[in-house]
């Protein structure tokens, strides 16, 4: 049974076969996400339950993940990805404009790791680490977004 635990936290770790592309997995993490929110019309409340939740689940499943994988923040492991992309365009209007914007922003944070993301990154281990950079990052990307609500 404990087998069968760890091999489902990896698999929900790595989304299933997205960690496993071999190409920039970690852009098609992001990319589950734009489809999920895109697919969906989920209303402020429960996308707030599921990116709390999905915190909660992505900490643990990515801790479990490293060890089953055997490598430190495993670009196998996705779930950041699609959770930081949740936290970018949490409230904000759910057109095509702003959720793609809002993939390449995150993307471009996730990446670029600006201060003090980059420090968070190299200082935190194990699933925490993991979920924590891109966390800012969604964080990041959703403020630039919710600025451009305001201006534009």
């Amino acid at each position: 049974m404990r087998a069968f635990v760890r091999l489902l936290l990896k698999n929900v770790a790595t989304l299933g076969f997205v960690g496993y592309m071999p190409f920039a997995p970690g852009t098609w993490g992001s990319a589950a996400g734009l489809l999920f929110v895109s697919s969906l019309e989920l209303s402020p409340v429960v996308q707030f339950l599921v990116i709390t939740s999905g915190i909660v689940v992505g900490i643990i499943s990515s801790d479990t993940a490293e060890d089953v994988i055997g490598e430190r923040d495993s670009g196998k492991i996705v779930i950041d990805e699609f959770i930081g992309y949740l936290v970018a365009v949490f409230y904000i209007p759910h057109t095509y404009v702003f959720l793609i914007a809002g993939f390449l922003l995150f993307r471009i944070f996730d990446i670029l790791k600006p201060f003090p993301i980059n420090r968070i990154d190299e200082s935190m281990s194990g699933g925490l680490g993991i979920m924590a950079d891109d966390l800012l990052a969604g964080i990041y990307a959703g403020i630039l977004l919710r600025l451009w609500t305001v201006i534009f």
